[in-house]
């Protein structure tokens, strides 16, 4: 449950700290005193859009922090582990936002994402605001409702149906792209066999390219490599060419060493080079003898390299992606000549598989029946219990057309206000107040199949007032009897059942406003409801049925509420 929270600089609130009861906490207030803010405040700090424009005139930032006392909440307490998040009794969220827009979020001291954040306020808070009414309205309210209200029995036959449903979708969408095949057989044939004529005739082999290149790029140059061995060799085989000179040192050398021993190192140096040199040029003369820069193999050697590039370029991108393509392209050619067959082998598949998604969607249907049917009593039971006696609501079915993602039922809710007077679609009758006493209805019913502990009413009693507000009293003091309530109100009736009264009022000083949040006393509230229900403080009379109207709100606790229990 809630067990504070702290807002700074947000808005028109400069500092405002409250504390709550673990029952039914009512915020009153007059209109414009800032219970809306207090709202958007305690969303952003739930991970709701966070505007720059709500911090306060003059100040660099706001912050918000909730104080949540987590323990037993088992679930919770796992994913704030799995998050590398402390875990205690106590549960720490904070956001600040800066006037420059930015904005951070810790959870006990540790920073995390805002989609972490939202995960972690959908364990904690259900907040119901001004609008949420007409969410009943919206189309798949009724599909949500019922499969949260189900439980697992209608989880476990929903993820049975999905599981087929997606190989439905995807075998479904094989057939399609077979038959569209099948429209264009003819063309397709005569690609693909032209692709495996064209790749096969080319004799592919990998690496060939490598050698290829090496080859074309001696021939695109082969006058000069042949202007340059011509003048090695030239160097070492003329009269006065290097091996000439050489020998001739030699020679010259061979007197001296018959002197000097000590220089037969070097005459041996100079054998050994020599040597060397003469092969050079016997090995250069060879290659010139035997080389023939014919133009006709560059031609071909380039032709060969253009085919090459040009498949790389077409199939992709290698000799090895090539060939990967010619294997799928022959399996492709050979499942086409094989169409007709696949396509029927498909379809029996398709229909096999449509029988099994059937009865899969006919056992979701039948446990969201039973779902229905029990969440319809529940909720009938307590719309009569908010001053329509004679209130019937009914979810219908309808078989849809095809399988969707969700099944095959189409859910509206239906409603009758009045005795004697069909059933209805919902949008089509329900007055504004009449959706308010069905949303409570409805939230009463979920609350007690285990939602979240904490649930905020941002002015449910929207259109409502007299004796079905106090209805509508009764059923949240109820509620709150399960889990926490807090609650925005202009209702006496609803404010005289709370557990802890917060008033929250403008205050001016110095120039400045600022919204104050007060926890009232007993003649405080007195007072308060005093205002609420005759818009005066001062009269006896006034005095004396705000009083009587706690009374009898305690009363009501202590008989039917505590029966309950």
């Amino acid at each position: 449950m809630l067990q504070s929270l702290h807002v700074h600089n947000f808005a028109l609130l400069e500092d405002a700290k409250v504390e709550f009861a673990p029952g039914f906490n009512v915020f009153t207030g007059e209109t414009g005193a800032g219970k809306s803010i207090l709202v958007d405040a305690f969303g952003v700090v739930l991970g709701a859009r966070a505007s720059a424009d709500y911090v306060r005139t003059g100040a660099d930032s706001f912050w918000v922090q909730a104080v949540f006392d987590i323990s037993g909440q088992k679930e919770l307490q796992e994913y704030l582990e799995e998050q590398g998040i402390d875990v205690e009794d106590d549960l720490f969220l904070k956001r600040q936002v800066t006037s420059a827009g930015k904005s951070k979020a810790t959870v006990n001291g540790v920073q995390v994402p805002l989609n972490v954040l939202k995960t972690i306020s959908t364990m904690l808070v259900d907040i119901h605001g001004q609008h949420e009414n007409q969410a009943l309205l919206n189309a798949e309210a009724p599909r949500l409702l019922v499969d949260g209200f189900g439980g697992d029995k209608v989880a476990n036959c929903f993820e049975a149906y999905s599981a087929l449903y997606n190989e439905y979708v995807a075998l479904n969408n094989k057939l399609k792209a077979l038959k569209a095949d099948s429209e264009q057989q003819d063309l397709l044939l005569d690609r693909y066999d032209w692709e495996v004529k064209e790749i096969e005739a080319a004799k592919l082999i990998v690496g060939e390219e490598d050698a290829l290149e090496e080859e074309g790029k001696v021939l695109q140059n082969s006058e000069k490599i042949i202007n340059a061995v011509n003048g090695a060799y030239g160097l070492l085989d003329e009269e006065k060419a290097v091996l000439s000179l050489l020998a001739k040192a030699k020679s010259s050398l061979q007197t001296a060493v018959r002197y000097d021993s000590k220089l037969g190192i070097i005459l041996d140096n100079m054998d050994s080079a020599w040597l060397t040199l003469d092969d050079c040029r016997q090995e250069l003369g060879e290659y010139l003898s035997r080389t023939d820069f014919n133009g006709e193999r560059a031609t071909i050697v380039q032709q060969r390299l253009d085919t090459i590039y040009r498949l790389h370029k077409k199939y992709g991108g290698s000799t090895e992606a090539v060939l990967a393509y010619l294997e799928t392209t022959k399996v492709k050619y050979n499942e086409l000549l094989d169409l007709a067959e696949t396509i029927a082998k498909v379809e029996k598949e398709l229909a096999q598989l449509t029988k099994k998604l059937t009865v899969a969607a006919n056992a979701l249907t039948i446990v969201r029946k039973d779902a229905a049917q029990s969440l319809t009593e529940l909720v009938t039971s307590h719309i009569n219990d908010l001053a329509m006696p004679n209130g019937v609501f009914e979810i219908a079915f309808a078989e849809l057309d095809k399988f969707t993602a969700n099944g095959r039922d189409g859910l509206k809710f239906m409603f009758s206000a009045n005795m004697g007077e069909p059933v209805n679609e919902l949008e089509k009758v329900a007055s504004g107040g009449e959706l308010s006493r069905i949303a409570l209805a409805i939230k009463t019913v979920m609350m007690n199949s285990g939602d979240v502990p904490t649930m905020v009413f941002d002015e449910i009693d929207t259109g409502v007032g007299g004796v079905t507000a106090q209805k509508m009293a009764e059923k949240i003091a109820v509620i709150s009897k399960i889990g926490q309530v807090l609650c925005i109100t202009h209702l006496p009736q609803i404010a005289a059942f709370a557990d802890r009264h917060i008033f929250i009022e403008k205050q001016s000083s110095d120039g400045r406003t600022a919204t104050v949040l007060e926890v009232l006393d007993e003649e405080r509230r007195i007072r308060e409801l005093m205002r609420m229900t005759a818009g005066t403080s001062e009269s006896h009379a006034a005095y004396e049925n705000a009083s009587e109207l706690l009374r009898a709100a305690e009363a009501v606790k202590f008989t039917r509420l505590c029966k309950n229990d």
